[in-house]
This record gives C-alpha cells, structure tokens and sequence, in this order.
C-alpha cells in the first residue's frame, strides 16, 4: 500500500499542475501523509533544472503552513485527531512526550527533537502534533520548521540541480545516515553557541 502511495507521487511530478500538487503534498506531509515531499522535488528538478529555486520554496512554505496545522491538531483536536494519527504510525502512548518536555532542561530538548525531525526522514508529522499537544512556544516552532525545512528541500533541490538524476539513487542509499550526520553537526554547533552566550 505504502508503495503504491509513493509511486503515485513519483508520477505527480510530471504532472502539467505538478506544483500545485507538490505545494498540497508537502502541506499534508507535515500533519498525516506518509510520503515526504523529496519524491516529488527530484524528478521535477532533474526535469526542469532552472526551476530548483522555485520548486524548493513551494516544498518549504507549504510544508511550514501544514507544520503550522499540525500543531492547529495537537493543540485543540489531539485526542479526536492527534492520538489517532500516533496509533497509525504505531504510537500507542504519546503521553511521554509531555513528561520529556516537562524534566530540566525540556524546552531545548524539544528544540533539538523537533530540529531532527525537520531535517531528517524521521515522522516530521508526529513533532509537529506533539508541539501543538504540549504547548511548545508557537515562535520558535515556525522558526525550527522554516530552518530544517528550507535547510532540506533547498539542499535537496540544490544537489538535484547539480547532479541531476544521480542524485536520486544516492538519497535512496545513502540520505538518512548523510541527514543523521549534519543534523548532529549543527546541532553541535548550536549547542557551543547557546553555552559561549549563556
């Protein structure tokens, strides 16, 4: 079933209204739908290679808007809507997340969490219902989901652009442990930052 899902939206990126799909995808991908926007940004790059700029930006606001509508469920409709969406992905007790967010030092735990999840081929989805759930600054929500998102589908579509079809079978192989590691590099970074301020 998951495959056929993702082999229908490998074919909307040759569509002849394939960014109004893509801005849709990405939209629905941040609050329940299973298959990340990357399906569609490469094909429709490798096929219009001087459009990267503007195929990246749809991903990102739109993926940033349907963050923004996931955490519109977490907040107000997290046990008509939220809980269910959990048990799906197989989430039985998402109650844990409140008490993470709760211990000393929870509130950049939650920034790093969300961080990871925006950047990298974790359920995106589930932080974003989470953050609604538990009441996380709404500011720096939108801020992490404009950074990790724009950080990806700009990266994505940048690689796409120069390498072009090449670029597709090496994300297939080798993206979740390339994500893994420049996201655990930045958040490094940022840490030394935040501790040379404090």
């Amino acid at each position: 079933m998951l495959k056929k899902i993702y082999d229908k939206c490998v074919s909307w990126a040759g569509h002849r209204y394939a960014k109004p799909i893509l801005a849709f995808e990405s939209f629905i991908e941040s609050s329940f739908f299973p298959i990340p926007p990357d399906v569609m940004i490469i094909p429709m790059v490798v096929a219009k290679k001087n459009e990267f700029l503007r195929i990246a930006s749809i991903a990102t606001i739109f993926s940033v808007l349907g963050a923004l509508f996931g955490y519109f469920i977490g907040y107000v409709f997290f046990n008509e809507i939220g809980a269910k969406i959990f048990e799906i992905y197989g989430y039985e007790n998402p109650n844990f997340l409140k008490e993470t967010f709760s211990t000393k030092g929870g509130f950049f735990s939650w920034l790093g969490i969300l961080f990871t999840a925006g950047f990298t081929p974790l359920p995106f989805k589930l932080l974003t219902i989470s953050s609604g759930f538990i009441n996380f600054n709404l500011f720096f929500f939108i801020i992490i989901c404009v950074v990790t998102r724009g950080l990806r589908f700009f990266l994505i579509s940048f690689l796409t652009y120069r390498y072009g079809e090449r670029f597709g079978p090496f994300l297939e192989k080798q993206g979740v442990k390339w994500s893994i590691i420049i996201t655990f590099f930045v958040l490094i970074v940022g840490a030394m930052i935040y501790l040379l301020i404090k």
